[in-house]
């Protein structure tokens, strides 16, 4: 996070210009980046929304609605990394409209809107390795009145509706990369203690190399000074985590609990599909001790999706969720729907989701702005759904933000305002609207699995709960981690991490070959994804605990990017009296031979099988001395950070917790299509 210390250039064109320019690799003739003595654009803006998913965009369009019941203006802003709005976001969903129908009630006569393919049967299916035993499903999982749809098309949809019909300005390919605080403690968190506020956002530098040096084509991150500022970025955001840490607001919550998501797009043979089907899957390929399922979902025009779920706290760390959804591609009944001359595979995606359910969600406001959406985690596990949920939730911050801007009654008699939005306002609606009902329903059902009596004990649980008692319980269970720990070592560490085991607990997992094109190698897949980064930029997949990198601001700014990164911002750092390089450069190389230790030695490498998208390695490190390595055990890691697809698996999985995942350069990342 950046201190905002000085009045900045007014004046900015909106539109950045990603130029290709020419450069040499490691250019030690460049100039060093110096964040401190940088000048940065700046726009003011009424709201500032971070994420164009349905959230932000819901509390956006919300917004201009009320500007025009009221007659008050509002500028609100929305800043998505993507390179263009839905490209981050994973096809194939079925949503439940009902915060639709309250935010557009007559969206059904509009002509272009993407939910024409109602969803017309629901089962669960418990695969093993031969059959498919049809199971009763829970009654929450009725598709009755929902809608088989592309997120991504449905994501692009409303971005249309905000732009065209209420004038909201979104703005792709800018990433949030810091908050923007207030010089001085001019607030109260929830807790009464006195802190800075959040006053905005800044978005990412553009134009520097792997080593921190300026391009030709550098251009320095844009300060959004925002009145109120929602954080809409989907699960384990990283302006989210930052906001959360800095301002305790797991303090009365459960940790959170993330799955992985991985999910492909296929067109199949006209004769196998079954427009609005809704089926989804427990039991093979996971075992008895792994919580996931599968679904398959068949949507309008002949596509399918399907895709399967891991919970991340699972504790082999021999188990790759990507080989995983490959082998359940070989199971009789994907066979079946997937083997024809006729079928095509079309996409690849991964992303985590949130599973803690209500008892992980955290206080939602903050001085100056609140958590929206998957931010905060509002995702119904029990129908497998967070749209509905995500999008009401928008609203209603919407409703406490235009308060905000607006205030009436909310001026003190001196006529003076607060230094921050005060948002609790949003915290308290939101605990009383239909989202908490929707959410306490299922409270228990995700955690029952995390019993001793495993799979099936969670089946049983689950089955009389959600058919019987429907929630009408008076204990909500918590999440366990090992040995009955259920709360994280400080609120950026992730629990699902402590849950994960040594390899020498476990037998390595013994895959079967690809198949192709009904199972393929990762890299065929994650060509699929349109995954692109502009060259030669930071590396943003730090190797630091999040704490760390939060304070980097007392620290080198290219903390956890690498030792050439390093060294560079450490020439600033001498040159203003700070810390000598050699210093820097010592902690680096021990953050990144205590990590390969710990996850080579001890994990096996797990983050090589875990992420979806081949982005680590553990390679064989030669040709270095002793005081230059930065490995251990003869081998180092790579960061192959092209390749991300910003799912946020290493940020969460990994055992050591010292992956902090922070947003490359606007633009960059996958190009999930409609």
């Amino acid at each position: 996070m950046l201190r905002y210390r000085k009045p900045l250039k007014p004046a900015l064109s909106l539109v950045r210009s990603f130029k290709t320019s020419v450069w040499r690799r490691n250019d030690s003739s460049a100039a060093p980046f110096n964040a401190s003595a940088v000048e940065r654009a700046e726009d003011e803006v009424d709201v500032c929304i971070v994420g164009g998913g349905p959230a932000g965009l819901s509390a956006a369009i919300r917004l201009k609605q009320i500007e025009r019941e009221k007659g008050n203006e509002i500028r609100v802003v929305v800043l998505e990394k993507g390179s263009e709005i839905g490209s981050h976001i994973v096809s194939g969903a079925v949503i439940e409209p009902r915060a639709l129908d309250e935010l557009l009630p007559d969206w059904t006569s509009m002509s272009d809107h993407p939910l024409t393919q109602p969803a017309t049967s629901s089962k669960m299916l418990f695969l093993t390795p031969k059959m498919s035993l049809p199971i009763p499903h829970p009654p929450q999982m009725s598709n009755k009145g929902n809608y088989v749809t592309s997120l991504s098309q449905f994501t692009r949809w409303l971005a249309g509706v905000a732009e065209n019909e209420y004038g909201v300005e979104i703005y792709p390919g800018f990433a949030g990369a810091q908050l923007l605080l207030s010089d001085e403690p001019d607030s109260t968190d929830p807790w009464g203690n006195k802190v800075r506020s959040v006053q905005g956002v800044i978005t990412n530098e553009v134009g520097l190399t792997k080593n921190y040096r300026m391009k030709s084509s550098f251009e320095p991150g844009m300060a959004f000074r925002a009145k109120v500022t929602l954080l809409a970025e989907g699960a384990h955001g990283s302006l989210s985590k930052q906001a959360i840490s800095l301002y305790n607001l797991r303090k009365e919550a459960e940790p959170q609990t993330y799955g992985i998501g991985l999910k492909e797009v296929w067109r199949v043979d006209p004769e196998k599909h079954k427009p609005g089907e809704v089926v989804h899957t427990l039991g093979w390929p996971l075992d008895k001790d792994t919580y996931g399922g599968g679904w398959v979902y068949h949507m309008d025009g002949g596509l399918v999706s399907l895709g399967l779920v891991i919970g991340l706290d699972y504790k082999n760390p021999w188990l790759s969720p990507y080989r995983e959804f490959q082998r359940m591609k070989h199971h009789p009944y994907f066979r079946a729907l997937l083997t024809s001359s006729k079928a095509e595979r079309l996409s690849y995606a991964a992303r985590v989701l949130n599973e803690g359910g209500l008892q992980s969600v955290p206080k939602l406001n903050f001085p100056g702005g609140a958590l929206v959406g998957c931010s905060a985690g509002f995702v119904n596990i029990a129908k497998i759904k967070g749209t509905h949920n995500a999008m009401k939730s928008g609203m209603l911050a919407a409703e406490a933000a235009w308060n905000a801007v607006h205030p009436s009654e909310a001026e003190s008699s001196d006529g003076t305002v607060a230094a921050a939005a005060d948002m609790s306002s949003y915290d308290t609606s939101l605990h009383k609207s239909w989202v908490q009902k929707d959410l306490h329903e299922v409270r228990n059902l995700r955690p029952s699995f995390g019993t001793r009596l495993g799979l099936w004990g969670g089946i049983i649980y689950s089955g009389i709960d959600s058919l019987i008692l429907k929630g009408r319980v008076p204990w909500t269970f918590k999440h366990h981690g090992p040995k009955g720990k259920t709360k994280n070592p400080d609120s950026t560490s992730s629990l699902d991490s402590s849950l994960t085991e040594p390899a020498r607990n476990h037998m390595p997992i013994e895959y079967p070959p690809f198949e192709a094109p009904l199972s393929t190698d990762l890299l065929t897949s994650v060509a699929l994804t349109g995954t692109n980064h502009a060259e030669d930029q930071p590396v943003h997949l730090r190797v630091v605990p999040t704490p760390t990198f939060i304070k980097k601001g007392k620290t080198n700014p290219a903390v956890g990017a690498g030792v050439g990164a390093v060294r560079t911002e450490a020439e600033v750092e001498e040159g203003e009296g700070g810390k000598t390089g050699e210093e820097d450069v010592k902690e680096e190389l021990e953050r990144r031979r205590r990590h390969v230790e710990i996850n080579y030695g001890q994990y096996a490498g797990l983050l090589g099988r875990a992420c979806p998208a081949g982005v680590y390695e553990y390679v064989p490190e030669e040709g270095v001395t002793t005081n230059e390595t930065e490995g251990w055990g003869g081998h180092k890691l790579v960061i192959n950070s092209q390749n991300c697809i910003h799912c946020k698996l290493c940020d969460v999985k990994v055992p050591t917790q010292d992956i902090t995942w922070t947003v490359p350069e606007g633009g960059g990342g996958p190009k999930y299509s409609e």
